[in-house]
């Protein structure tokens, strides 16, 4: 069986990457399609196993590095360049046009779909308001590429055989936008790294990239109304913006970007981890609970299902700061009644190796039904 696996893009090792990294540690024999590829050796080295990573003409077009991001009208286009006729199974890794790579009746494809594309689709509005993109001539042009993508991705639903979701959450997203139905298997989250300790400090612990969906503004002006202490980690465009909120409020202590072992560290020693974010999934409130650290966050979303309210964290209705003050207040007087270890067993059901057993199980299941078809 010789197999392909397509990714939007690698330019950073985040949660889609850890998904890939998977993949090559189930299947050592994966050739690799994506628009860009920008890893550093180190970071090819864990995600691919150090494999040459075939590339759309996206990679050579001026700035792609950085900003690879404009050319999107060209993404459909440049998807459809590679040629996977030679391959029996095809892997597709989607949140853009990945699962839009051209197949035909003798190949099977599965994508793992981390959710469908947000700016054209359910975070549209969202996206127009945050790129200064509702008036004007660049608005116009903006409105019009993304209704040609929505087109686009539309027409590209049947070239995929089976859809996995990365959470219930984005199968409901998928059935809403494509009218198909998804099988969940949860990614995996490296649970063996973040290992527990039950030894806890009085302080909040907040990390993220920081971009305006992650509601990092939120939770600083949420505390901003209290004297307890909140630790923010993370880098990102929306830095000055966060400090700004701060202000001179001495509980609020932001550190920036930090290495895995420091954010770790403030992981095992937090109070509770605070998560305000509408994600997908959500892998980094999951490695909180490893920790047995509470978490805070929306019941919305992947955290909906990898949070247990009152059990191994707080769930909070609205993204306003009533909402999640009453969270806060809420955890503080049932502090008592968390188990870290339970909160720990709980982030087990997420783990690498489960993830890779699921996914080794579903897609060899599913080749031998087509292969018997």
């Amino acid at each position: 069986m010789k197999k392909a696996l397509v990714h939007d893009w690698f330019n950073v090792c985040g949660g889609a990457e850890k998904c890939i990294a998977s993949f090559n540690h189930i299947w050592n024999d994966l050739d690799h399609f994506s628009l860009i590829d920008f890893l550093t050796d180190e970071d090819r080295q864990t995600i691919v196993n150090g494999k040459t990573i075939q590339t759309s003409f996206i990679q050579k077009l001026p700035k792609a590095k950085n900003k690879y991001r404009n050319y999107l009208p060209l993404f459909p286009f440049a998807i459809e360049q590679f040629d996977l006729s030679d391959y029996d199974l095809i892997l597709s890794s989607s949140s853009c046009v990945a699962k839009g790579v051209l197949t035909h009746a003798n190949q099977l494809h599965i994508c793992y779909m981390h959710t469908p594309v947000r700016y054209a689709w359910d975070l549209y509005f969202q996206y127009l308001r945050e790129s200064k993109l509702e008036k004007g001539i660049k608005s116009i042009l903006a409105k019009y590429f993304l209704h040609k993508l929505r087109l686009w991705d539309m027409s590209t639903i049947n070239r995929v055989d089976h859809y996995i979701a990365n959470s219930k959450y984005i199968a409901n997203r998928i059935q809403k936008v494509y009218g198909k139905q998804a099988d969940v298997i949860y990614p995996p989250v490296d649970i063996e790294k973040f290992q527990f300790s039950d030894k806890k400090e009085d302080f909040y612990l907040t990390a993220s990239r920081l971009v305006p969906y992650k509601k990092i503004d939120l939770i600083i002006e949420t505390f901003c109304q209290t004297n307890k202490r909140l630790v923010v980690v993370g880098a990102g465009p929306d830095m000055q913006k966060i400090k700004e909120k701060a202000g001179n409020h001495k509980n609020i202590e932001i550190l920036g970007y930090q290495p895995d072992s420091v954010l770790l560290d403030l992981m095992q020693r937090a109070k509770a981890f605070v998560f305000a974010a509408e994600e997908d999934f959500g892998i980094i409130p999951v490695e909180a609970q490893a920790c047995g650290t509470p978490v805070i966050c929306l019941s919305k979303g992947g955290t909906k299902e990898t949070v247990i309210n009152n059990i191994t964290g707080i769930h909070f209705d609205k993204q306003n700061v009533e909402s999640l003050l009453n969270a806060i207040n809420m955890l503080e007087q049932n502090y008592h009644t968390f188990d870290f270890d339970k909160i720990r067993k709980h982030a087990a059901n997420f783990s690498t190796q489960r993830f890779e057993t699921e996914i080794s199980y579903y897609v060899e299941q599913k080749y031998q039904l087509f292969q018997g078809r």
